[in-house]
């Protein structure tokens, strides 16, 4: 059985690979359909970090 590790915090994150996570989400988003809802993009943005070991606040 393969070792869970913890998710690590997007604060720990290097600057310059924020960024990157951020450009890559950007592309994501365009397959999904628009939303006006700050609470709808943020979970989007945190269950889409979380698949990539990523915790947000």
């Amino acid at each position: 059985m393969a070792e869970q590790t913890a998710p690590r915090p997007w604060a720990e994150i290097p600057a310059d690979r924020q960024t990157a996570l951020l450009v890559e989400y950007g592309y994501y988003l365009d397959s999904l359909p628009p939303t006006c809802s700050l609470e709808t993009k943020e979970q989007r943005f945190r269950s889409w970090l979380q698949e990539r070991g990523i915790s947000y606040p």
